[in-house]
């Protein structure tokens, strides 16, 4: 399993929307699940994504959790699935791979 988290500069649902923009035209990755909640807070926004990789024969997964309750966009990203078998979790890097495409689409909008 591969976990990343890092702030934008941009809103949770920009970024949802930039990812998913990106999943859609360059990764052929497909979207499983929404989810969205507006507070007086701020906005929590999660997407679940999925794609396969040809060189583990499985599918991953690929979480992507972003909110700006404290006034500032946090974004986590978390993959997974993509193991074979029961008892070894070696995915030949498709977890890395896929949080690595997610954050990529996000990189111009990443706060240092």
């Amino acid at each position: 399993m591969e976990v990343k988290d890092f702030k934008v500069s941009i809103s949770p649902r920009e970024a949802a929307e930039v990812l998913e923009k990106h999943m859609d035209e360059d990764v052929l990755g497909e979207i499983l699940d929404a989810y969205e909640l507006q507070t007086e807070q701020g906005e929590v926004v999660m997407r679940l994504f999925e794609k396969y990789y040809m060189r583990s024969s499985n599918r991953a997964t690929l979480t992507f959790l972003a909110s700006n309750l404290d006034g500032v966009t946090h974004v986590h990203l978390a993959a997974g699935g993509g193991g074979q078998g029961m008892i070894f979790r070696f995915d030949w890097g498709a977890g890395e791979d896929f949080v690595e495409l997610a954050e990529d689409a996000l990189r111009q909008y990443v706060l240092e």
